[in-house]
């Protein structure tokens, strides 16, 4: 049966974000994930995890920037990683490096490197050698502390230009990096927008070790995985099928939106699974 971890940036969008921890426990959720921890101390993040017994699954090295205040506005004016990005690999070191501090001090095992946007008419050659290049630094800085790291296909329609939007691309990328803990973050929402045929997908990519989380969202309006077109039952029995221990992230946005308590009058899908 799979385990299903809350997206704290998506889900309970009517709380301020520390509150959600509870909210999440309090539907029953045993994990969480979201997209970046950086505005918060460690130690209360941690704090919040403790208090309701959660662990924490995921969550994304900075877009950009190198402190607080600069990876905000990297993501409010549209970085999405620098990961392919020439010439910027020491902002993307010391983020990687900050990252690895928040998974330490959160018992994270993983965190997600965004490859970036591919610069216009930047030569595709270039922008992949700089991506293993980084990706190949980054995995060696995580495994002195048992961390994975992960690299996620996105689709274009959600974000334009992004450097990474197949799982073909991402597990060669996997391959050519050589690194036992770098792995892919296989978002099935995206994958079905770029690809479909999704549970072949899942069937080809989970046997070989190499797929380090899962994530969900209805398609195409990204609500909850009962609303939209793929057959959600049916992929967590393929899960099942192929043994797939890992976590499930539920990265979507409640159709309810910011109503009080919609996300928890939209986890009927869920009940099957507790």
């Amino acid at each position: 049966m799979p385990r299903f971890a809350a997206n704290l940036s998506l889900l309970y969008p009517e709380l301020p974000f520390l509150e959600r921890f509870e909210a999440a426990a309090r539907d029953g959720f045993k994990a969480v994930e979201y997209l970046f921890p950086y505005a918060w101390a460690p130690e209360e993040l941690a704090a919040r995890l403790k208090s309701h017994g959660l662990q924490q699954v995921l969550f994304n090295a900075p877009p950009g920037g190198m402190d607080t205040p600069s990876i905000q506005q990297a993501w409010d004016t549209g970085s999405k990683g620098l990961a392919c990005i020439a010439g910027r690999e020491p902002e993307f070191r010391a983020g990687v490096e900050l990252a690895l501090g928040y998974a330490q001090a959160l018992a994270c095992p993983r965190i997600h490197l965004m490859a970036g946007l591919a610069p216009a008419g930047a030569d595709q050659v270039a922008l992949r050698a700089t991506y293993v290049h980084n990706l190949r630094w980054a995995a060696a800085q995580a495994a002195q502390q048992g961390v994975d790291v992960l690299i996620e296909p996105i689709n274009t329609r959600d974000i334009p230009g992004f450097f990474l939007n197949r799982q073909d691309h991402a597990h060669e990328i996997v391959e050519e990096v050589g690194a036992p803990n770098l792995k892919v973050q296989m978002d099935l929402y995206h994958c079905q927008i770029v690809e479909g045929d999704v549970a072949m997908k899942l069937r080809k990519y989970l046997p070989t070790g190499r797929v380090g989380h899962i994530q969900i969202a209805g398609v195409p309006e990204r609500h909850e995985p009962d609303v939209g077109e793929l057959n959600y039952p049916y992929l967590f029995s393929v899960l099942d099928q192929l043994g797939y221990a890992g976590w499930v992230g539920c990265e979507y946005r409640p159709l309810r939106g910011c109503q009080a308590g919609g996300t928890s009058a939209g986890l009927g899908w869920l009940k099957p699974y507790r």
